[in-house]
């Protein structure tokens, strides 16, 4: 369809739906290209609403990097809503991208951000909407060639008859390299296109692999079929972080963050063992301040955004946190621009940060102690004593913020309702601490998730709590909390973690349970009112398949994982022993302080001779004085640490 005839056609539809900002691009600092001058043609899809995507750091460091590239460009598609793809169906109108109004069947790669495992019926829905086959088999090269990449994409499997090729690790090199070999092999088949891509490191074609299955349902193995392609595929790191991207386009409409986030460091070194991204995203990389202050003063120049969000793992743990801060509030100040700074740990988060990010932001403070007693705190590697809780607790309080957030876990690996009780019980002190500062204004607000077990991590041989379990939990919760005055409680939706639980660890047979429930009608799964658990239970039930296989099962210590063959350089011997500590309530310390030999250094040793703009440190430099000396002695503009 030609751009000026789907345009009219849009010209119709818009004012019948809600938000038609989020469908008609044009928004300030996007890249519209000459489409008729520029070779090679990269959509990238986020398959949630534009109001969701639009908030997602990765698809605009995707899409910054093939801009850059003078033949090439990189335009952006969401999910329309509801109301907008029934016009869209009614009118014959295929998913379009948001730059130059082009179909998606008109672009050579279609890059799919997976991030979490709700947006699989999305996914599907899109490629249904772009006028393609839902299956890769059933795509020959006329089709554009579909990539997928993603924290969900570590275990592939669910999603391996969708998706032509899966980026493992991460891309901002590598989907360059992905549009490269597009150009260079037009005109051959799919099947040749996709050997050639299944032969770097970072990407797993899954139609080349073959998985085999014992009569208990086990996977016996996922196995190469062809020759010439790797048994594991290693992820992608990318050894020096790309500069920041800063010309952050402005949305039509309000989004989930209206803020411009930075990333300071990827990767953490604190060894949670319930945490996917702690594991995958190893090793850690810090950016230095300068970089960091010159990429704030170009979001100001660029965007006009007033909140600057300071991205990491584990902010607190960033070697050049307090300069960094400081350097802030030396010279934003009095420019009324904001800073926050998630994801604080409570064992790090000084009085002095406080004190910094105070004069930016004084609504609320957020920690995830996880767990509320000791015992559970060393089974999940997370050891923070109750003291450094309330001790923080006075901090903020002092300091003039009203409301503490807590994130906990219920359903850890031997937890019982005295570790449930014990929640309830911390949170009460910390308010008691408020009162006593702020009188009747101070707040705690309890917000408890359920543990879901996670590829890659030491506890993925567990098995995740029942029904039954996690409503006795919540039960006790809400009896305590909820009538609590100045405590407030959000917990997840038992259903919604049943369904991330049995996605997380699935293996290739889910990929028919995936398309069955769209054909049912199943899409905006991460949306609570959108999600219909029954259409996925009849899903299973059609395909000969039990839920329970996949969440209330304890796997064996030799089991085959369905994803044995996606390698994120951490040995499964590493997460093995590291599972087995858990049980006997053994920790780790930080891997800054202590190397254990998780696999990462040597799987990347020829990077490491190769780049010499960056510094791994290993043995790890063990205090923070140590660090910055270290890193002041070299030139790099980033330091790697595991």
């Amino acid at each position: 369809m030609q751009p000026e005839v789907l345009e009219r056609k849009l010209e119709r539809i818009l004012l019948q739906v809600d938000k038609p900002g989020r469908y008609v691009g044009g928004e300030w600092n996007s890249v519209v290209k000459n489409w008729n001058e520029i070779d090679v043609k990269v959509a990238l899809a986020f398959p949630d609403v534009y109001d969701i995507g639009m908030s997602n750091l990765g698809i605009m460091l995707l899409y910054d990097q093939i801009n850059q590239q003078p033949d090439m460009l990189a335009e952006r598609v969401f999910s329309p809503w509801t109301d907008m793809e029934a016009q869209m169906r009614q009118h014959e109108i295929p998913l379009y991208s948001l730059e130059n109004k082009r179909a998606i069947l008109d672009f050579d790669v279609l890059g799919i951000s997976i991030p979490y495992e709700q947006l699989y019926t999305n996914v599907l829905n899109m490629i249904d909407m772009a006028g393609m086959p839902v299956r890769s088999i059933d795509r020959d090269s006329s089709y554009p060639l579909i990539v997928a990449g993603g924290h969900a994409c570590y275990n592939p499997e669910p999603m391996h008859a969708f998706i032509d090729a899966f980026i493992i690790g991460e891309g901002e090199e590598i989907i360059v390299e992905v549009a490269r070999l597009a150009q260079h092999m037009r005109g051959a088949s799919r099947d040749e296109q996709l050997q050639a891509l299944a032969k770097i490191q970072g990407i797993y074609v899954p139609r080349f692999y073959h998985a085999t299955y014992h009569e208990d349902g086990t996977v016996a193995a996922v196995e190469p079929n062809i020759d010439g392609i790797p048994k594991r595929v290693l992820k992608r790191v990318v050894p020096v972080l790309t500069k920041p991207f800063t010309k952050f386009i402005v949305p039509n409409i309000d989004t989930v963050h209206n803020r411009a986030p930075i990333e300071i460091m990827r990767g953490c070194t604190r060894g949670c063992r319930f945490c996917h991204a702690g594991m995958v995203t190893r090793p850690v990389r810090e950016r230095p301040v300068e970089e960091v202050m010159q990429a704030i003063a170009e979001v100001v120049e660029n965007t006009g955004f007033e909140e600057i969000s300071l991205l990491s793992l584990s902010s607190s743990d960033y070697v050049y946190v307090h300069e960094l801060t400081q350097t802030i509030q030396d010279k934003y100040k009095d420019a009324g621009l904001s800073m926050s700074l998630p994801s604080l740990r409570i064992e790090t988060a000084s009085s002095e940060l406080l004190d910094r990010i105070g004069d930016t932001r004084r609504s609320g403070f957020t920690f995830a102690p996880e767990a509320a007693t000791e015992r559970m705190r060393d089974i999940i590697n997370k050891t923070v004593s109750d003291e450094q809780v309330l001790q923080t607790a006075r901090d903020v309080y002092s300091r003039g913020w009203r409301t503490i957030k807590f994130y906990f876990m219920i359903g850890h690996p031997e937890e019982t309702l005295e570790d449930v009780q014990a929640i309830i019980d911390l949170c009460k002190r910390v308010l008691k601490e408020g009162r006593r500062i702020l009188g009747m204004k101070a707040n705690v607000n309890v917000g408890v998730s359920t543990f879901i077990p996670k590829p890659h991590t030491p506890f993925q041989w567990v098995s995740q709590d029942t029904t039954e379990q996690i409503l006795a939990k919540q039960k006790l919760l809400k009896d305590q909390i909820m009538h609590e005055r100045g405590m407030h409680l959000r917990w997840s939706d038992l259903s919604n973690s049943r369904f991330e639980g049995f996605l997380s660890r699935g293996d290739r047979r889910m990929a028919d349970v995936v398309e069955r429930a769209w054909q049912l009608g199943c899409k905006f799964d991460a949306w609570h009112d959108s999600h219909e658990h029954d259409k996925w239970l009849q899903a299973f039930e059609e395909n000969g398949l039990d839920p329970a296989f996949y969440n209330h099962r304890t796997r064996g210590l030799e089991e085959v994982f369905p994803w044995e063959h996606i390698d994120v350089a951490v040995h499964k011997k590493f997460l093995k022993e590291d599972y087995l500590m858990s049980l006997n309530r053994e920790t780790r310390v930080d891997c800054r302080d202590r190397c254990f030999a998780c696999g990462i250094l040597p799987k990347f040793t020829e990077i490491r001779k190769q780049t010499t703009e960056m510094a791994w440190e290993c043995p790890p430099v063990k205090t923070i004085a140590d660090r910055k000396k270290a890193a002041s002695d070299r030139t790099p503009n980033v330091t790697i640490i595991d």
